[in-house]
């Protein structure tokens, strides 16, 4: 039996309504059309990446205070996460599908810091929803322009 490929997708492609990066995964166009042909290293090290990006974003709003019980009420809800999914990642997850109906984030094992205190979980969603969208499309410039140099680099003349 083949391993299933992991996927950042979670199921709601802004791509096609025309953005270039989708808001729910965070990754842009390219890199979802070219995903099923990455070697497992590739996608692993992209996953990290956007783990990386959801955590540092997530950071400026919420801080994990029991991952244990940020776990449990995932389980519990039936919101998909990775094992070696940071905490912060994961909590990006949980406001996703819960922003309407969470009342009190620590019974999620979550508190706002300073910049999302007052807010209620619907606002501190959509202010991390819109962080992330511009901090993946500063992701994706930096890949282009990783791309731009690279293909710029031509091999020297042979003699």
């Amino acid at each position: 039996m083949a391993a299933s490929i992991t996927s950042p997708c979670v199921g709601l492609c802004s791509t096609t309504l025309g953005d270039p990066v989708c808001r729910g995964c965070q990754r842009g166009d390219n890199e979802i059309l070219d995903w099923f042909g990455l070697s497992g290293d590739e996608r692993e090290a992209r996953m990290a990446e956007l783990d990386a990006l959801r955590d540092a974003v997530a950071g400026r709003f919420l801080r994990v205070v029991d991952p244990e019980l940020l776990e449990a009420q995932l389980q519990r809800h039936g919101i998909r996460f990775r094992p070696e999914q940071p905490a912060l990642s994961r909590a990006v997850e949980l406001l996703r599908v819960g922003r309407t109906r969470i009342q009190a984030l620590p019974r999620y094992g979550l508190v706002p810091v300073e910049a999302a205190l007052g807010l209620d979980v619907a606002e501190l969603h959509a202010r991390l929803s819109q962080a992330l969208a511009e901090a993946a499309e500063c992701r994706q410039a930096q890949q282009q322009a990783h791309r731009n140099r690279v293909s710029l680099v031509v091999p020297p003349e042979s003699t």
